[in-house]
């Protein structure tokens, strides 16, 4: 099916700015009809979710142009696709590693006042302050 940049702004849920945006950026490549009108096509839709995906992943929008740059080439650069996709997935998968350290550091802590609480509740306390929030 066929969309001109209203329909498909709103049916991708990017804006007709960001769309255009996109279009100079060489991120999407439109075709145009006999009025010079930009048309989108259902695969159009399937590229733009492809690229908000990778966008949602963090990666720069340096290596989204350089995957676009490299899709419309050909598959002789499936390779090099390839390759920034891993670069990404290191990336996420470093984030992941430091996420959980923070994680567990608010656990530690989650676990230290859940026991102080539970003491307590056993004996009430004499002191307004201690010193939980030094570690």
């Amino acid at each position: 099916m066929d969309y001109g940049i209203g329909q498909f702004s709103k049916l991708v849920g990017l804006s007709i700015d960001t769309l255009r945006y996109y279009e100079k950026e060489h991120l999407i490549l439109p075709q145009r009809d006999d009025n010079n009108r930009r048309v989108y096509t259902d695969h159009d839709v399937k590229w733009i979710a492809f690229i908000k995906r990778l966008k949602q992943t963090g990666m720069p929008i340096k290596d989204i142009q350089c995957y676009a740059t490299l899709r419309y080439q050909g598959d002789a650069t499936i390779a090099e696709r390839l390759s920034l996709l891993y670069e990404q997935r290191q990336r996420l998968k470093a984030d992941q590693v430091e996420l959980q350290r923070h994680v567990d550091f608010l656990d530690a802590k989650i676990t230290t006042y859940h026991q102080m609480q539970h003491q307590l509740l056993a004996k009430p306390a004499t002191t307004p302050a201690t010193q939980s929030d030094s570690n």
